[in-house]
């Protein structure tokens, strides 16, 4: 059985959703997964699909005069083109109403019924459409649907039960016994507190006269499969078997099922149960990953708050989206989403610290001759800024194995903070003034070479933006997306002798919307002044909460340098805490770059972001004016930036 490769899946998703952002989160992280365990040269399977059967499909199909298969065969292209256009690399896409998976159910259903693990019984209980499940009376919470809410209809009638409680001790004691069978750990929590009560069989059938849409049973005709038996079987029936024994052979036990927490129960209880009536080994883990909120409710169509990940990917960028996922929800718990939170780690992540260290390096490297040089001996701070990168390397292999990847990616991007503070500390702008050229030729080497081991690290994450940033540094081709993982820390690096390429900004600083709006035309002025009733030349008080509107803060000025076409301006990098920025100013008159470079200055940090002759600008700074002579407000001694000021 297999040990050594990586099978992943995602559940199969009910054709009658429309994929929503919950379906997208676990798509993309069994996707990224995949990719990763490719990229350690690591045999890998990656199945997802659709769940195609069950009384809404035939309900759907029924209002649209249509027949329930070509129901779900116009809406499974919603998940098909979805996951195209995230980039999901997939190897397998199931459906249920494939004809070798209806097989292998029908098979499987045999084999139970001969073996007496599936009986026939009369059923009095509720049954809720929409989650297409039974519940008995204690199970409805106020009488309604413990799990969606929905009102539920007492049904009376034969049917068919697999003997599930006859395997309730075994899986107690299985889960006891194996601590990363259910993950998180708190979840397993939650399957052996629902394990304590008495575990009843589980109802595996519909009646035709109710439910024509399903499996037909191979020991009765008069009766379909209940959609759940059905499609868990699809984590095997996929890989092979009893269809093929090597290929089955080689991807089961799975090594992770990701699901989110609502289909805890049936993956944990249910599932783990028909396996070992089948007599198949377990898989290795079962994953539930929180729900994304908004504010702190579910995402849900009743409430209108889904979010549409077409709609996100339209406005921002499929990598964008996968990083923001990725980063923003600790697997296991929940998080919220908002668009608020998405530009805040867009802008802060990708746009402030990756995009800005890569379009210093290329333009420093630009300036220099377009070609990366070799470098000559390493000195202690280019030697930390590697060790940062291989930090992120082991960070990101650990939060791997632990389903941890925001902890990880937080390791990679704090090897690109550092990447900055590097070019901040070693000032290539000023070796090239004082015509230190293998210095320079070290250091522009060093940071591009960060870049190169991080772009492969992000690569499963965001592939299309790194094979763009590796581009960049002269890669072209193949070696745009076959760079490995397990090659970065053996081997040599490739980059001297490459001619980088400008990039037009690999990640734009999102605006504001009110940013692109125009200005209010002024109003004329009158004619004649009006009276008042106080005082002339006293300035208008305000209140304290005014005032507590604006925030002033300290920032360094790493670099500066005039803005083309407009002899007043400059335009600022800066920092202000751990965020970097870019300030336009009218202060070209007063000062030049070079003399701002170090300077810890006064800004106006939560002003909205405006553009001055087509250059953005995310702050303001404040100084002193009296006459024709201008100072820049700055701070007595020394102090960090992003202190409060006030």
């Amino acid at each position: 059985m297999n040990t050594d490769n990586f099978y992943v899946t995602t559940p199969i998703y009910y054709v009658n959703d429309k994929p929503h952002i919950g379906h997208a989160y676990t798509t993309i992280l069994a996707d990224v997964l995949a990719r990763y365990y490719r990229s350690l040269n690591v045999d890998t399977f990656f199945l997802t699909g659709t769940d195609e059967h069950g009384q809404k499909v035939e309900k759907a199909a029924a209002k649209r005069g249509v027949s329930p298969k070509q129901q779900a065969d116009e809406t499974v292209v919603r998940f098909q083109e979805l996951w195209k256009r995230l980039g999901i690399t997939n190897d397998r896409f199931i459906r249920t109403t494939d004809e070798y998976h209806k097989e292998v159910v029908r098979e499987i259903l045999q084999e139970l019924y001969d073996r007496d693990e599936i009986y026939k019984a009369e059923y009095t209980g509720w049954y809720c459409v929409g989650c297409e499940r039974f519940y008995t009376e204690k199970d409805l919470v106020e009488g309604k649907c413990p799990e969606c809410g929905r009102e539920v209809s007492a049904i009376r009638e034969s049917n068919y039960f697999f003997r599930m409680s006859k395997y309730q001790q075994w899986l107690i004691d299985y889960i006891q016994t194996h601590p990363d069978f259910i993950q998180p750990a708190f979840r397993a929590n939650e399957t052996l507190g629902f394990l304590k009560r008495e575990l009843g069989d589980l109802c595996i059938s519909r009646p035709k006269s109710r439910l024509s849409w399903g499996i037909e049973l191979p020991f009765d005709a008069d009766y379909v499969c209940y959609v759940w038996f059905d499609a868990l079987i699809n984590y095997i029936s996929a890989v092979g078997y009893r269809r093929n024994q090597a290929e089955f052979e080689k991807w089961w036990p799975a090594s992770y099922h990701l699901i989110g927490k609502d289909i805890l129960t049936t993956h944990s209880v249910y599932w783990p149960t028909m396996l070992k009536a089948i007599g198949l080994p377990m898989p290795r883990t079962i994953f539930a990953h929180g729900w994304w909120l908004t504010g702190n409710t579910k995402m849900s169509k009743s409430l209108g708050n889904v979010v549409n990940p077409m709609d996100m990917i339209e406005k921002c960028g499929v990598d964008a989206f996968r990083y923001f996922l990725l980063s923003e929800m600790s697997p296991g718990n929940d998080a919220n989403f908002s668009e608020e939170s998405f530009v805040a780690r867009y802008n802060s992540d990708l746009a402030n610290d990756l995009g800005n260290l890569l379009s210093r390096v290329l333009k420093m490297t630009l300036r220099s001759g377009g070609v990366i040089q070799p470098p000559a001996e390493l000195n202690a701070d280019d030697l930390e800024l590697n060790r940062e990168v291989e930090t992120a390397i082991a960070a990101m292999e650990t939060s791997l194995k632990a389903m941890k990847f925001d902890q990880g990616l937080n390791a990679v991007m704090n090897a690109v903070r550092a990447g900055n503070r590097y070019l901040e500390k070693t000032a290539p702008w000023a070796l090239a003034k004082k015509g230190e050229v293998a210095r320079l030729n070290t250091v522009l080497y060093t940071a591009a070479d960060a870049l190169r081991r991080i772009s492969v690290l992000l690569a499963p994450v965001m592939p299309d933006k790194m094979a763009e940033l590796r581009a960049c540094l002269g890669y072209s081709g193949e070696e745009l997306t076959n760079a490995r993982i397990s090659d970065l820390l053996s081997s040599r690096s490739d980059l001297a002798g490459r001619t980088v390429r400008d990039s037009a900004g690999l990640f734009p600083r999102i605006l504001a919307e009110e940013a692109d709006k125009p200005a209010p035309a002024s109003k004329p002025a009158k004619a004649k002044q009006e009276k008042t009733a106080g005082p002339v030349n006293v300035v208008d008080l305000i209140a304290i909460d005014d005032f507590a509107k604006v925030a002033l803060k300290t920032a360094k000025v790493l670099q500066a340098e005039k803005v083309e076409g407009a002899d007043k301006l400059l335009k600022l990098q800066i920092e202000v805490g751990g965020e970097k920025r870019q300030i336009v100013s009218g202060i070209a008159a007063w000062y030049t770059p070079d003399s701002l470079t170090g300077k810890t200055v006064v800004i106006v940090s939560n002003l909205k972001p405006a553009v001055i002759r087509g250059v953005e600008s995310n702050g303001m700074l404040l100084a002193a004016k009296q006459g024709k002579e201008l100072k820049l407000v700055t701070v007595d001694g020394e102090i960090a930036s992003g202190a409060q000021v006030g």
